[in-house]
């Protein structure tokens, strides 16, 4: 059994991992719990009384019986918490972005090393079955390949979990700590782009939010690109488009938010002879699964599509099961910091070209 600390009791712990985690409850405990919302730290701890709840990271991570600690806190948090809990000997799941930064991402590189501790990034989209039944698919006819795309457009989240899910949310974070967060987003921001406001400053947020679950899979699928052809925003950055140099073809990619309440994100890569495809939902209703897609020939006239999923189960579930295998059996997660660390590479060579 593998005791787990929660540092940010947000939504994304409430409504995605925590519910995993008490899926797994024969491989997990969660025994610690903190964010800077005391209300927060205290509504969800009320359904989880044995959990020792903090307010201050470090006192978390002081916990000598912890195994596990799981970062869904502020994105800027992400590489310095992840760095201090494997100084202290402790696996970690940290959320994506897995940081901001190509510095931030060495930092945890050395780090990990030093400590001979297992980290996994969560890219839960990539442990779907339906998604790796795609991967085994196209890497066996990866020659044949003419095309491919991946792309996200949603809407407001809110509009989703408000109708289906009670967050506990809370007012009463530390003015201090809001602008020190806010501080520390800023002078990442900087270092990785050069500036923390403005279109471009939007754009690098979206991808280290969004886009880094479909550049991270497309790369799963295809491989790491030769190189980015082109990367323009529209609409203040809220739209952004690019295409990806594989060689024998091109990957495009496109995302953007808008109103409409909805989820609309994909892989798909045309091969000859076959078109191979996987859909995602929101993953704030659990246990939709993502769904692939096959379209073959029928004859000369027409086509055959076949459409399914393995497992109803939830990705979440999936991507902690894969962590205590990894922690249990000595294995390297597929979305490791070096995997995570080419999101960055390729983040950066987009942001070049706006």
């Amino acid at each position: 059994m593998l005791k787990v600390g929660v540092i940010g009791c947000g939504e994304a712990a409430q409504l995605l991992h925590i519910p995993s985690l008490r899926e797994l409850s024969d491989r997990f405990e969660i025994a610690a719990l903190c964010d800077v919302s005391a209300t927060v730290v205290d509504g969800v701890g009320a359904s989880l009384p044995w959990a020792s709840r903090h307010t201050d990271a470090q006192e978390l991570l002081r916990l000598k019986a912890l195994d596990v600690v799981l970062l869904t806190c502020p994105n800027a948090w992400h590489a310095p918490l992840a760095i201090a809990a494997m100084e202290q000997g402790k696996h970690v799941l940290i959320e994506k972005p897995m940081c901001m930064t190509l510095r931030e991402a060495d930092a945890l590189a050395e780090a990990q090393q030093r400590a001979g501790v297992i980290a996994q990034v969560g890219y839960m989209r990539r442990h779907a079955p339906a998604f790796e039944e795609a991967v085994a698919l196209v890497t066996a006819e990866a020659g044949r390949i003419n095309h491919a795309r991946v792309g996200c457009f949603i809407g407001p989240n809110a509009a989703i979990i408000e109708s289906t899910s009670a967050v506990i949310r809370g007012d009463d974070a530390p003015a201090d700590e809001i602008v020190r967060t806010r501080a520390q987003n800023d002078a990442r921001m900087v270092e990785a782009i050069g500036s923390a406001e403005g279109p471009r400053a939007l754009v690098y947020t979206l991808m280290l939010g969004l886009s880094t679950h479909d550049i991270s899979a497309m790369r799963e699928l295809l491989g790491m690109p030769k190189g980015v052809l082109y990367a323009a925003f529209r609409g203040r950055g809220w739209f952004y488009s690019a295409a990806f140099d594989y060689g024998d073809f091109v990957c495009t990619f496109e995302t953007g938010i808008d109103t409409i309440a909805r989820v609309e994100a994909y892989v798909e890569v045309n091969m000859r002879g076959r078109v191979v495809r996987v859909d995602y939902e929101t993953p704030y209703v659990r246990h939709q699964p993502a769904r692939l897609t096959v379209t073959e020939p029928k004859t000369r006239h027409g086509v055959t599509i076949s459409q399914g999923h393995a497992t109803r189960g939830d990705a979440f579930v999936v991507e902690w099961r894969r962590l205590h295998e990894a922690v249990t059996q000595g294995l390297t997660p597929k979305t490791s910091i070096a995997d995570a660390r080419q999101d960055l590479e390729l983040f950066a060579d987009m942001m070049a070209l706006l």
